[in-house]
């Protein structure tokens, strides 16, 4: 078959079909020319999920006569300097996407310079690729682009969208992340649901772009955000982390930009990841919106065709960046927790109130606990909130002594009881902390022993007589090959016979432990996890299940002193916000929320 030259109008149909996805495509690109032309204000209406109507109205620069003839032209445009293809500062381009989009759909165009009331606006229409005559038009300042019954052209792309509602969505996704990187503009979204999304635009700095994503993220990243601020070079990362005790089943509130564009990297989500580490659970997502910025010239932006992709020319420098700008954060939060889970106690205790009508306890009406916020034990500890009430079942008290004032100035307090053997209740002078022992502590001696870790290794105990631990023949293999990770926690073993191990050291700072029961659960860990992870994942995970056996337990009465001094410890450890399985070690309750769940304030 002959080789033939394709028409212009079949070429910028397979060019819409390489950026035109659906509808949100052409808002995304048409709002980023918004931006491009400098605009401060982007009113964006979809009608029909974006495949009846779309229009993107800004107060940008406008365009001229002559300009608005070639925007809609293929391989015009205004955003490249000496058409150098990488060292892009824009964020589209827009004689790109405006002929793609008018070969399948209607294209209308209007625009006026920002250069004085005198001006003379100018519009054309490209109707599934035939463009019309350009005549003058009245409007403001800017350009408005509409775009109708779009994939006209090529029906068959219309059997692959879906519902209405779906692409409204999709169009809602978009907008909400072009938001987040440009704070300072003011966004309105109107769509067939009654209610506009609108985002005022914020004042310049880290306040202004918090409020732009508490916005879009929630009042829960709001209260748990840490800002994130590191450079190294001629690269910079910014933005907010939330602490590890607010993480989610899935990533949809992870947000990435580079040089203010949205992406999905791979190189950086694993930089946060490695940031996170041991903090957030498996299965879990930790929250977090940051902004990478980075010369022009230093990152491809075209390895994909809508740009959802970035390659950078020194990927290792950037991934320590992100990685040492989030760990300091989350370092620097020391014991902090969500206060989500305080919120959620208190929201729990109204309920109650609200169905019983009278403040008597009642079990039926919680709900069970938030995997994610709830301390192990908390739900069954709390079946009865108001049963302490009637009949006492302090196990400790430290009632009898006045808390100094040193001690309520301190962010986890002073404690004043302990419940059920299990949970230690402390006092500030704005708030009460219920602290779960064996979670926090379990923490503690983690922390402790990956100081241990860095420093060459862990002290160990020599046991008098060896301890003789029966296993299965695999176990004691997966063991014997693990010996010398092992060694460096403090635990020194070695097979004794097929089905057995002699334990000879343990950790000295887990104390007086049960070897039989730490052995087997590591045999257990380390044959399920055998040549999976990295020796650095392994040595944590082992270090990991050691500091849960040497951890106070759940069931053991602590003295005053023992609770205050698990408490100074807390504030001084970093992480001890949240333990080892990543749920919070305490959950704080402020004075003036109890005071409001019972009637004392409005």
């Amino acid at each position: 078959m002959a080789i033939r030259q394709l028409s212009p109008e079949t070429v910028n149909r397979i060019a819409a079909g390489e950026v035109i996805e659906r509808p949100a495509s052409v808002v995304k690109e048409l709002v980023e020319n918004a931006l491009d032309a400098g605009a401060t204000a982007v009113e964006i209406v979809a009608v029909g999920g974006g495949l009846s109507m779309l229009r993107i109205t800004d107060n940008g620069h406008g365009m001229g006569r002559e300009d608005l003839a070639l925007a809609v032209e293929r391989h015009a445009t205004s955003k490249l300097n000496d058409d150098d293809l990488f060292n892009i500062c824009t964020l589209g381009f827009r004689g790109e996407a405006l002929p793609s989009i008018g070969s399948i759909g209607r294209l209308a165009i209007s625009s006026r310079l920002r250069v004085g009331e005198a001006s003379q606006g100018y519009g054309l229409v490209v109707d599934c690729g035939a463009k019309s005559a350009i005549s003058p038009a009245g409007l403001n300042a800017g350009t408005i682009v509409e775009v109708r019954e779009l994939f006209s052209a090529t029906p068959a792309r219309l059997k692959f969208m879906r519902s209405e509602r779906a692409e409204t969505q999709a169009i809602v996704e978009i907008v909400k992340r072009i938001a987040m990187a440009h704070p300072c503009v003011a966004f309105e979204l109107v769509t067939d649901d009654k209610a506009p999304l609108r985002f005022p635009a914020q004042a310049p700095g880290a306040e202004g772009r918090l409020q732009r994503l508490a916005r879009i993220m929630g009042r829960e990243f709001l209260d748990d955000a840490l800002p994130i601020e590191r450079m190294r070079g001629p690269y910079q990362v910014s933005g907010f982390a939330a602490l590890p005790t607010l993480h989610r089943n899935d990533a949809g509130q992870q947000f990435l930009f580079v040089n203010r564009r949205p992406v999905r990297d791979k190189l950086l989500l694993g930089a946060i990841r490695a940031a996170y580490g041991d903090l957030v659970p498996k299965g879990r997502h930790p929250v977090f919106a940051l902004f990478v910025d980075v010369p022009t010239d230093t990152v491809d932006v075209n390895v994909h065709p809508a740009k959802a992709e970035v390659r950078f020319r020194e990927g290792g420098e950037i991934r320590a960046l992100v990685i040492n700008a989030v760990r300091n954060a989350l370092e620097a939060a020391g014991h902090r927790a969500s206060v989500y889970g305080g919120q959620q106690t208190l929201d729990t205790l109204a309920r109650g109130l609200a169905t019983s009508g009278t403040g008597a306890a009642s079990s039926s009406w919680l709900p069970p606990a938030h995997p994610a916020f709830a301390p192990a034990g908390f739900g069954e500890a709390m079946q009865a909130p108001f049963a302490g009430l009637i009949q006492p079942s302090a196990d400790a008290s430290a009632g009898d002594v006045a808390p100094s004032p040193e001690q309520l100035d301190r962010p986890l307090g002073a404690a004043r009881a302990q419940l059920h053997e299990t949970y230690i209740v402390a006092q500030t002078r704005t708030s009460v902390i219920i602290v779960d022992q064996h979670a926090a502590h379990e923490r503690l001696v983690y922390e402790r022993m990956k100081a241990a870790l860095s420093e060459g290794g862990v002290k160990r105990q020599g046991l008098l007589i060896p301890e003789i631990v029966t296993l299965e023949p695999h176990e004691v293999s997966a063991l014997e090959d693990a010996a010398s990770e092992l060694a460096e926690l403090g635990l020194a073993l070695e097979a004794f016979g097929a089905d057995a191990v002699a334990v000879r050291e343990t950790p000295a700072m887990l104390g007086q432990t049960d070897v039989q029961a730490l052995v087997k659960d590591l045999a257990a860990d380390i044959t399920a996890d055998r040549g999976k992870t990295a020796l650095k994942s392994r040595l944590e995970a082992v270090a990991s299940r050691m500091a849960c056996h040497g951890s106070v337990r759940a069931g053991r009465r602590l003295a005053p002193a023992e609770m205050n001094a698990l408490l100074r410890e807390m504030e001084a450890t970093p992480f001890s916000g949240q333990c080892n399985h990543g749920r919070p070690t305490y959950v704080e309750l402020k004075l003036s929320d109890i005071e409001r769940l019972f009637g004392r304030r409005g």
